[in-house]
């Protein structure tokens, strides 16, 4: 959890989140879309292929991760609220639900599964967070040096 979003409230939250996750896929978006559409092209049209593609695709690529990304952070506004609590199971708990709820249209053997999936992922990023935050710190601590007599034989 990063420090910006315990100072504002929710609904600022959400609609940060939403901004952020729609300018990243709109960015990755731009280069996938981009080198994709040079590569589909002919010899001597790369660059408006490559133009159009943009064009065409960037933004719905932006718009589902702006979507993902509104999704579960009013998720995590929400099970915050409701748990009172800030940790880790906050952004699974979120993951579970913000996977289902966009997998819902499928049915519910497939919300399921896109839960379950996405809670994963999320159990996943925070596995790791935590273990480079354990690490990091670990960093800082002093160390024994070593003895003087070891040095001199």
């Amino acid at each position: 959890m990063s420090s910006d979003h315990s100072r504002d409230p929710c609904p600022y939250v959400i609609l940060n989140d939403f901004g952020g996750a729609f300018a990243m896929g709109a960015l990755g978006g731009t280069v996938w879309h981009g080198i994709k559409g040079a590569r589909n092209s002919p010899r001597g049209e790369r660059l408006p292929g490559s133009l159009a593609a943009i064009k065409a695709r960037a933004p719905v690529l932006g718009g589902n991760f702006g979507v993902w990304g509104g999704m579960f952070s009013s998720f995590d506004c929400a099970v915050k609220g409701i748990r009172q609590k800030e940790d880790s199971w906050n952004a699974i708990i979120s993951g579970f639900f913000t996977g289902g709820c966009l997998a819902i249209r499928g049915g519910p053997k497939a919300a399921f599964g896109g839960a379950v999936g996405c809670g994963i992922l999320l159990g996943v990023f925070e596995g790791v967070g935590v273990l480079l935050n354990k690490a990091m710190s670990d960093m800082g601590k002093p160390q024994m040096p070593a003895r003087m007599s070891s040095l001199l034989v």
